[in-house]
Order: structure tokens, then sequence, then C-alpha cells
């Protein structure tokens, strides 16, 4: 499915790659090989034609990330502060309305998230619409108005990291993808390796 090119140029793409990762004994998940191929290679071909800029959120290795071509952005504030950090750094350098945000270590990203989450925010006239895997949120999975940058600036700075209450603050959709349920698939133990990579086999 080809995301509608109107709906590509309101959209930058942020793939978080920022955080420890310390069920995987501190790897950078975005650089680890799964099916011969670095994860972060995988989700930036998933994500590319769905926006019209694409950036990485990391805060290590980052002349590696570097190397993907694509701009790379650190959190704004230190200390692995979470996801929201990383979505603060992204929403302060795009030049989109909206950012779309995928963690690194998802390599299943759906071919429709962005026309998909760009309907909620539509239908529900709603600032943030948020992956709804079948009644649990992906909160990583989410689009994101850029107009709310200094609300999150203000919530960061309070000292609160929870993504679920500072999206409750604003009018958020919860968009059902559970007919999407591989893209949750995500890596946090080496087993969480080997399925991906069974999945990624299968859909070659």
């Amino acid at each position: 499915m080809k995301t509608p090119p109107e709906i590509r140029r309101d959209i930058t793409g942020a793939i978080l790659a920022g955080g420890r990762a310390t069920r995987m004994g501190g790897q950078d998940k975005g650089l680890i090989a799964v099916a011969g191929r670095l994860l972060i290679d995988t989700v930036i071909s998933a994500l590319r034609p769905q926006v019209s800029d694409l950036l990485i959120n990391a805060n290590r290795n980052l002349d590696r990330y570097r190397g993907c071509g694509l701009p790379v952005v650190t959190d704004l504030l230190e200390g692995y502060c979470g996801p929201l950090a990383g979505m603060a750094s992204a929403m302060r350098v795009a030049k989109t309305p909206y950012i779309l945000s995928v963690p690194c270590d998802s390599p299943l990203v759906a071919p429709d998230l962005a026309v998909r989450l760009h309907q909620g925010i539509e239908d529900n006239d709603a600032e943030i619409a948020v992956a709804d895997s079948g009644g649990r949120l992906e909160p990583v999975f989410a689009l994101i108005g850029c107009g709310l940058l200094p609300s999150l600036l203000a919530y960061l700075q309070s000292g609160e990291r929870k993504i679920d209450h500072w999206y409750a603050m604003h009018r958020m959709a919860a968009v059902d993808l559970s007919d999407r349920a591989e893209m949750f698939l995500n890596l946090n133990t080496p087993q969480d390796v080997a399925a991906v990579e069974a999945r990624l086999a299968a859909n070659a």
C-alpha cells in the first residue's frame, strides 16, 4: 500500500534507537544483525516510503548511525529519559506538522502504519494517534503533532517520564492495528531475535 503524497509530506519518521537495551545485555539494538541485516536498516526500509523525511534518535554509536545516511538527533535531556525524550528531540528538528515514531527493534513495520494513524487523527480530531494491538496501547508507535513540543518539554522538565500519562493530557486516538500484530514483535531478549528472524524468513 502506497502512502498518499498529501499524507507523506506532513510526516517526519523518527526511529527511536536511544535506549540502554538493558535486557539485551546493553547491546545497541538498532545495530544488531537479524536475518543478515542490521535492524536499523530494516526499519528504515519499512518506514521510508511512508514519510517525507526520516531521522534517527540515538545516544551512542552516533557515527555508525550517521552511516545510514540520515540525520541523527540525541536526547535533549541527559540520562536516558525514555522514548518521550527521543520524540521531543525529533519534534524539535522536524519541518513537518507530525512525527511518526517507531522503535528501532521492531523490524516488521506495517506498510500502512502512517495512513492508518493519520486517519485516526482525522476521524477523531486528535493531536496524537497511537497504535492499539488489541486492547493494549503500543505507545512508541505514534503519530504526534509537533505543536505539542512545548507541552512535552514542560512535562519532561518537571521530571515526568511516563508516556501514557503525557498522551492522556491531550486529544488522543487509539487506532486498532490488531491485524498487524507482527509489527509489535520486538527484540528484548536473544530469544526474541530467533522469533523475529523466523517471521522475516516467512515473509521473504
